[in-house]
């Protein structure tokens, strides 16, 4: 049965609403990062003179040059662990039919519902007797274990959804585990891959207190972290915070349009019955 006109009007009109209420606050900060350099900012305002060096500004006095390189180290150890192991986890649980398979599953569900707060003062101490805090190594492991229950929720219930005769003929040609998994069934996931690759690289760009804790030298924080400490310094210049935000962001932003096709399908997938 097709939509009436009225309906699918009222549908595209809603979807506008929710994409001008999402918009519009990121324009406002685009708009004020371009006000000159401690100006006042009265809400969605063009400003009279575009200060582009508001972003050069903001970068020099925040230090996010080591920032950024911390922050993408950080990401760039954690997004590729978590995926590996949460795809073996998710294939172990939902092909391979693991013994106490049910009860580890339920173990990552209820994974989901620990927040980190509960768990980083107790972390913190764990993690110094054996010399991890202030290294990226402590935060890299912290960051993946607590990824990983989303993720391996994910990719099981992915794989749950893959036709099992993809499995079955390839297990009758004589291909092994191993095999069914990065040869038969990866190449069928590649949305639902790149969608928790996206999430993971965007929780772990954005981890501010896990962060804030672990890593007590100021030298090796991540641009979330320092950009609080530039909030401090900076509190009432509201143009160079902008600015300082946007490049913050920007990683995420630019990952998102890159894959922005495979992240849409891979939730699209997720969200509708196999």
């Amino acid at each position: 049965m097709r939509p009436s006109a009225a309906g699918q009007a009222l549908r595209y009109a809603l979807l506008n609403l929710m994409a001008l209420a999402v918009l519009l606050p990121f324009a406002g900060i685009v708009l004020a990062a371009l006000h000159p350099s401690g100006s006042r900012v009265d809400g969605v305002s063009v400003p009279d003179r575009w200060s582009w060096e508001n972003f050069g500004l903001a970068w020099r006095e925040g230090g996010f040059g080591d920032l950024m390189l911390s922050s993408l180290i950080v990401s760039g150890a954690v997004v590729p662990l978590t995926v590996l192991l949460a795809t073996m986890a998710g294939f172990a649980l939902s092909v391979l039919g693991v013994w106490g398979g049910r009860v580890l599953s339920l173990g990552f569900v209820l994974g989901l519902t620990v927040p980190v707060e509960l768990l980083v003062i107790a972390l913190y101490y764990n993690l110094r007797e054996v010399g991890l805090t202030d290294a990226y190594t402590g935060v890299v492991l912290a960051e993946v274990a607590l990824f990983l229950p989303f993720g391996v929720y994910w990719m099981q219930s992915h794989f749950a959804g893959v036709p099992r005769e993809l499995v079955e003929s390839a297990r009758m040609d004589g291909a092994r585990d191993g095999t069914v998994l990065w040869r038969v069934l990866l190449p069928v996931s590649r949305p639902a891959v790149t969608t928790l690759t996206v999430l993971v690289f965007m929780w772990s760009w954005n981890q501010f207190l896990l962060v804030l804790v672990m890593l007590q030298d100021p030298s090796m924080r991540t641009a979330p972290t320092g950009l609080g400490l530039f909030v401090g310094r900076y509190g009432t210049d509201v143009p160079l915070l902008a600015a300082a935000s946007l490049i913050v962001i920007a990683p995420i932003v630019v990952v998102y349009v890159v894959f922005q096709r495979s992240f849409v399908e891979g939730i699209t997938r997720g969200a509708v019955k196999q």
